[in-house]
């Protein structure tokens, strides 16, 4: 391969490398803000300057229409913080830049001397005076007349009867007490006289003991 066909080759990949990064750049879409401009409360006269700062870099700029709104591109820069700028004024309103973002933004300036003349600057705070003394006690007011009696309240109810006692229950039977001991024997009776009766009880159970024995004996005879 001659020396020529290296530098070509070499020319036509350099050139294929840079066009992709080209577009890659050129591809970062912008944000984008829309709305109107007022200066020292009057809208801005057309053709006034809007121009937007990144990182102290101006990123984009548009002038304003005749209906007083603007229009503005502001392309990425090396922060994300935007400062706008009417003409040479510096807006009230800042922003943060977005990859594609669109916005709608008013912008507001006045200038320096419209800004005094609206209000004077704030003076110093006085110093604080001392603390004053305590004033006297004031007298005591004269004591207002007694109020009316209140009416008198209601009877109370009368209270009710006690309830009766229940009776008490039947205590329980006592147990039987011990049987007593035997009583002591009496005294042998004295001994009782033989008298009529008792002998004549003699003499007949003598006689019936001897008509016994005579019968037994008169058996034996007859049998014999």
């Amino acid at each position: 391969m001659t020396k020529a066909k290296v530098l070509a080759l070499l020319a036509v990949m350099a050139m294929v490398l840079i066009v992709p990064a080209v577009a890659f750049a050129q591809a970062v879409p912008p944000h984008i803000f829309i709305g109107s401009v007022t200066v020292n409360g009057l809208s801005a006269p057309s053709g006034t300057v809007v121009s937007a700062v990144v990182g102290g870099v101006e990123q984009g700029n548009a002038t304003v229409s005749s209906a007083g709104s603007y229009t503005l591109q502001v392309s990425q820069g090396s922060g994300t913080d935007i400062i706008f700028q009417i003409d040479t004024l510096t807006a009230a309103e800042t922003a943060t830049w977005e990859q594609g973002g669109a916005d709608v933004l008013n912008l507001t300036a006045g200038s320096t001397s419209a800004a005094a003349a609206e209000a004077g600057a704030t003076g110093a705070s006085g110093t604080k005076g001392a603390k004053g003394a305590t004033g006297a006690k004031g007298d005591a007011g004269d004591r207002g007349p007694a109020g009316p009696a209140g009416p008198a309240g209601a009877a109370g109810s009368d209270g009710s009867a006690g309830k009766a006692g229940s009776s008490g229950s039947d205590g329980a039977a006592g147990a039987a007490g011990a049987d007593g001991s035997a009583g002591k024997a009496g005294a042998a009776g004295a001994a009782g006289g033989g008298g009529p009766v008792g002998l004549i009880a003699l003499i007949l159970s003598i006689v019936a003991i001897l008509g016994v024995i005579g019968v037994y004996f008169a058996s034996k005879q007859a049998a014999a």
